[in-house]
């Protein structure tokens, strides 16, 4: 057993110093075994004569038998990982979290930078605030020095700091935020939604097929046959005037409209509830008629981000819907599947639409791409007309 122990003053608790351990540690910040082994050695047998070690002390020791082997880059990425048990950041609002430097990848990756790009700028900032080495450090001032670094950088520069600058200063600003994702079936809204959602850490989802069956339950077939079909069906339930006179294509847009029309009075609700609430909000479904929306949003100072998704080779659409076996009932996906020509169909009206109504159409073909353009396309909206300085926004 060893000897040693290592206590963390922050949860008072006290552990045996193992080498192993450290060995493993220090091979995740990028030195082989036999690096990693030796330096672990060496670091046991310089406290083997102290009962008791701090973290933070051995932080230290580590960092110092780091440098004289010339790890710099180790250096960076040991002191990152154990970031969160030697720094306490304080948010907006006075509470005090522990400092992730992974949670701030993810930030920076939220202004459109690269993990890679995300990651040396974290590394940079984790660095600063390890020499600075004072408590008190609030999340503005992290902002405000990671401006600074991206200003500096050869890579990304003045560009990007001010995407930074724009989206910290709505972050800062307390306004809700509501997505509205739209596409056809099989073209990934669930999942974008979702990834979302994790990213920015949008507590409120809604889907437009959940409030289509709450609404069933309420209005008998009878009364509204349209809103009992699925949407690129409705228009089966047209008058028999309309489907003698006009052709398929424009029967599956005026049956999808109808049932959308009748939907929006539900997702209007859902919308309004967060503006009053003054909460974030993703709310996804093919229910998102470009033209409707102009209908469901009234003004506040939320910002609304409509966004329609799309696949544009029929080939990969279909592969997504039979893939789609694996989450939903295989009846399901053999129906989409039995149905395709209408979603395709559906989803080239949808894209016309949303065209003429200068909603972006964003091709779903990578995950982190489609997040990045999404983002990339708020902040290009909250960029319009932003005049403040940094100083105004970082304090």
């Amino acid at each position: 057993m060893s000897k040693v122990l290592v206590e963390n003053p922050e949860d008072q608790t006290q552990t045996p110093f193992l080498r192993g351990i450290l060995t493993r540690s220090l091979q995740k910040s990028g030195l082989t075994f036999n690096q990693a082994h030796e330096i672990a050695s060496t670091i046991r047998d310089e406290i083997d004569d102290k009962p008791l070690v701090t973290t933070l002390d051995l932080e230290h020791i580590v960092i110092k038998h780091l440098k004289k082997a010339k790890a710099v880059n180790s250096v960076a990425h040991y002191e990152n990982r154990n970031m969160p048990y030697m720094l306490q950041i304080e948010t907006d609002n006075g509470q005090f979290a522990a400092y992730s430097p992974s949670r701030y990848r993810v930030d920076l990756e939220t202004i459109g930078l690269s993990s890679d790009e995300a990651l040396s700028i974290v590394d940079e900032v984790s660095a600063h605030l390890l020499r600075r080495n004072k408590p008190g450090v609030t999340t503005k001032y992290i902002a405000k020095i990671t401006y600074r670094y991206l200003r500096k950088s050869e890579d990304l520069g003045n560009k990007v700091a001010f995407r930074w600058l724009v989206w910290r200063d709505f972050i800062n600003s307390g306004r809700p935020l509501l997505f509205l994702i739209g596409g056809t079936a099989g073209c990934g809204k669930s999942t974008i939604a979702t990834g979302l959602a994790s990213r920015l850490e949008i507590a409120r989802m809604q889907s437009t097929d959940m409030l289509r069956e709450v609404m069933r339950t309420m209005i008998p077939q009878q009364v509204e046959p349209i809103l009992h079909k699925s949407s690129y069906s409705a228009w089966q339930e047209l008058p028999d005037e309309i489907q003698e006179t006009e052709e398929k294509g424009k029967r599956i847009y005026r049956g999808y409209c109808r049932q959308a029309e009748i939907l929006s009075v539900a997702i209007k609700a859902v919308i309004h509830r967060a503006i009053h609430e003054r909460v974030s909000i993703i709310v996804e479904g093919v229910h998102f008629h470009p033209t409707i929306i102009k209908n469901i949003i009234e003004p506040s100072d939320a910002l609304v981000v409509p966004v329609m998704l799309a696949v544009l080779k029929k080939k990969n659409l279909q592969s997504r819907i039979r893939g789609r076996s694996t989450s939903v009932p295989q009846r399901r996906a053999e129906r989409y599947i039995e149905h395709f020509d209408s979603i395709w169909k559906l989803q080239t009206y949808l894209l016309s639409e949303s065209d003429q109504a200068d909603v972006p159409i964003i091709i779903n073909t990578d995950r982190d791409d489609v997040f990045r353009e999404i983002m990339l396309y708020t902040i290009d909206k909250l960029s319009k007309n932003f005049n403040k300085t940094p100083e105004q926004v970082f304090g």
